[in-house]
């Protein structure tokens, strides 16, 4: 009976043994499971975060490389540039003659990528349209390249500072805006802006390293770079090192770190105008010209044409930097504030002086979206609503742009071009017009006597007896400036005119008040003095 009764008690315990270990085990395999499943959420939450980023970036693509030939005109101050940049690639100095308006790394680098695919060479340049209007698609597939990059930037940036969710609403906005387009323009802002982004980038990932030196020199040298592409870079100089000195222990040896490229690099412009004997030429266009300029917009002028031009993001933009000063958001106000407070001060101005400010204010307004919908208690209502409003604004956007890029503004520059290029060039032949079309004639078909610009017989009178005028609205404003401008227009006879029907467009109303700003192939007229 004892034994019975041992054996049965020893069964009792060995069944509860059992029972408590199967139990153990069917807790730790939920909690595996449980663990997988958190995983896995984790890893789709991730994978749908990457495919929404690629179908931006791919957005972003086609915003800033669709129909680069026909939209929008081709602009002065391309054609500046692209000069430049031909002067490089012929071998010669960056700085073109005496005149000091910008440094130097913004035509260096367009002519070391142009020059990495053996413009212009490669594309076999002909006198007919489609041959000449490639000599523009190329570098302005740079400059949308270089925007897709910048899309991609600005969601890391927004995405290290805010989370993924700014980040991708940043990104989208930067993507689809209508403003967007004229990073489509061979442009000094649109060139220094990525170098911009990456030192903001940088800064901000060397609060969390661990050695954080390299980073800061980076940096520094992106920072350094985007100054010597166009002064007005510096004033990011607060943001970026406040950044540095406020993240960082060593704040002090680490802000010394960073300046030193920032100042090192932009000081190889004032050692070149002393190697060419010009450093007088440099005081002066530095210090009197850049705060003497005349024919620019007062800062007023430029907001109106941005609130124009891109109602849906001026609005936005201007709510989020409201909200970012009641949130003291020194991120946000230390990238515009500076910047802004610059451009009242020199008050001279155009459109796309905004371009270094835009990705803050798609971020700013991306900030005050999202934090915004985090406000509705209902965490299924507001993640849906949030949705539906990003992609309400996104598709209002891109819209408002698709219609712009669409547009042809080009074509009678390129047949104009087209036609001088065909005309008979002897010595006793010269050709005016804009650096629109000058780099062309000189650098690609090497024609005679073409000055740098018109504007030179303001001070060097022409010295053939024949000539061909481009006369382009540019041109025509440009009367003012002396009568040998329209002296020389009196003395020409037409003979052909080029034009671009903008009455088929609804320009006093969104989106197309944009066209306004893509006139300068409106009406080109070609003239001749025999």
């Amino acid at each position: 009976m004892l034994n019975n009764y041992q054996n049965t008690k020893s069964g009792i315990i060995l069944l509860e043994d059992f029972s408590t270990h199967s139990k153990q085990y069917t807790v730790n395999k939920f909690k595996e499971l449980k663990n997988g499943i958190n995983i896995l959420n984790t890893r789709v939450g991730w994978n749908r975060y990457y495919l929404i980023l690629i179908s931006i970036l791919v957005v972003s693509a086609f915003s800033h490389l669709w129909n680069v030939a026909g939209f929008p005109d081709i602009f002065f101050d391309e054609g500046v540039y692209m000069r430049r940049a031909m002067h490089v690639l012929n071998g010669q100095s960056p700085q073109e003659g005496s005149f000091y308006d910008h440094p130097l790394f913004g035509q260096t680098f367009l002519a070391g990528v142009l020059g990495s695919i053996g413009y212009p060479q490669s594309l076999s340049p002909s006198a007919d349209v489609n041959s000449i209007s490639m000599l523009y698609v190329v570098p302005r597939i740079i400059m949308g390249l270089l925007a897709v990059a910048d899309t991609f930037l600005i969601y890391k940036i927004a995405g290290k500072r805010y989370g993924q969710s700014v980040a991708l609403v940043s990104a989208a906005l930067f993507a689809v805006m209508p403003m967007s387009w004229i990073f489509r323009r061979i442009l000094l802002d649109s060139i220094l802006l990525p170098f911009l982004l990456l030192s903001i980038l940088t800064a901000l990932h060397s609060r969390d390293s661990k050695h954080p030196v390299g980073l800061v020199l980076l940096s520094g040298i992106c920072l350094g770079l985007a100054v010597f592409t166009k002064i007005p870079a510096f004033t990011m100089i607060p943001l970026v090192g406040g950044m540095i000195f406020f993240g960082n222990t060593k704040r002090y040896k680490l802000l010394a770190l960073l300046l030193l490229p920032v100042i090192l690099i932009p000081l190889l412009w004032p050692l070149q105008s002393i190697e060419a004997g010009q450093f007088n030429y440099w005081m002066r266009d530095v210090f009197y010209f850049q705060t003497h300029r005349i024919g620019g917009a007062d800062l007023n002028y430029i907001t109106k044409s941005f609130m124009q031009m891109d109602p849906a993001l001026f609005w936005l933009a201007a709510a989020g930097i409201g909200f970012a000063a009641i949130r003291r958001d020194y991120f946000v106000l230390g990238w515009f504030t500076p910047f802004v407070i610059f451009l009242y001060a020199i008050n001279y101005n155009q459109y796309f002086y905004w371009i270094p400010v835009i990705p803050v204010m798609c971020i700013a307004a991306a900030v005050l979206i999202v934090k915004l919908f985090e406000k509705i208690p209902r965490e299924k209502i507001a993640h849906v609503g949030a949705i539906v409003f990003v992609l309400g604004i996104c598709i209002f956007g891109m819209v408002g742009l698709v219609k712009l890029i669409t547009t042809d503004m080009t074509s009678a520059e390129y047949a104009a071009t087209a036609f001088v290029v065909n005309q008979p060039n002897d010595n006793d032949t010269s050709i005016l017009a804009s650096p629109t079309y000058t780099w062309i004639f000189s650098d690609v078909f090497h024609k005679k006597n073409v000055p740098l610009d018109y504007s030179q017989i303001l001070t060097d009178p022409v010295n053939t007896t024949k000539v061909i005028l481009v006369a382009d609205p540019h041109f025509i404003v440009d009367f003012k400036r002396g009568p040998q401008i329209s002296d020389m227009y009196n003395s020409t006879q037409l003979v052909t005119t080029f034009d671009d029907d903008l009455s088929r467009y609804d320009t006093d109303h969104y989106p197309f008040q944009s066209l306004y700003s893509t006139t300068e192939g409106k009406h080109i007229e070609i003239r001749v003095k025999n």
